[in-house]
Formats: C-alpha cells, structure tokens, sequence
C-alpha cells in the first residue's frame, strides 16, 4: 500500500536505528553535502518531536524498517501525494539515466 510515499506525520524506525522517527516533509537534502544526494525524506525523532533543524534526520523510504502510524490523510493529502510521486519517480528516472550513461556502469 505504502510502496513510494507515507503521510507527514508518520512515525517509523528505520534498519540499524535505535529511535524511532516522525516524518516532517520530503524530498530533502544535507545541507553542505557536496555530493547532492535528495532524501526522500526528513524527520525529527519520536516521541520528543522537533527541537531543531541539527536534530532532524534525512533517510529514504528504503531505509524505513517498520512503520508504527500513519499521518493523518484525506483528500488534500492524497492530491499532493500523487504530484509528489511523480516528482520522485521523475527524479529516480534522472539519476538513473545519469547512471546507464555512464559507460563504466555498464556490464559488458
């Protein structure tokens, strides 16, 4: 059901992590990471909530091992979430075109 996308407001523990996290948006980056890698998203931890932006976490929806709750969702959120998915699946579609670009990436 939850394939790509979980509502603002969802409370997950990822593989290897010790707290929990709360999602608070998408599509996210670290600041001054040279490399330019975007989450899928960012979170604060669970229960304390947001204390700061040094105390939130970036990870993508692959790093999520157990989801505990979902975020609130109706018909608004279901809207953003179709616009959103096609904005990942656009930017997957990207870095994957970068990637079979790239001669070296090829198994030949």
């Amino acid at each position: 059901m939850f394939e790509r996308t979980l509502p603002v407001g969802s409370v997950v523990s990822l593989y290897g992590g010790e707290k929990r996290l709360m999602i608070l948006g998408y599509v996210k980056y670290l600041k001054g990471d040279e490399g330019g890698k975007v989450y899928d998203y960012c979170g604060c931890t669970y229960p304390e909530g947001y204390v700061g932006s040094e105390a939130t976490a970036v990870f993508d929806h692959d790093d999520i091992e157990h989801i505990y709750a979902l975020g609130f969702q109706d018909e608004v959120q279901f809207e953003f979430r179709e616009k959103l998915e096609k904005i990942l699946e656009e930017r997957d579609g990207e870095a994957k075109e970068d990637w079979t670009d790239d001669p070296d990436n090829l198994d030949v």
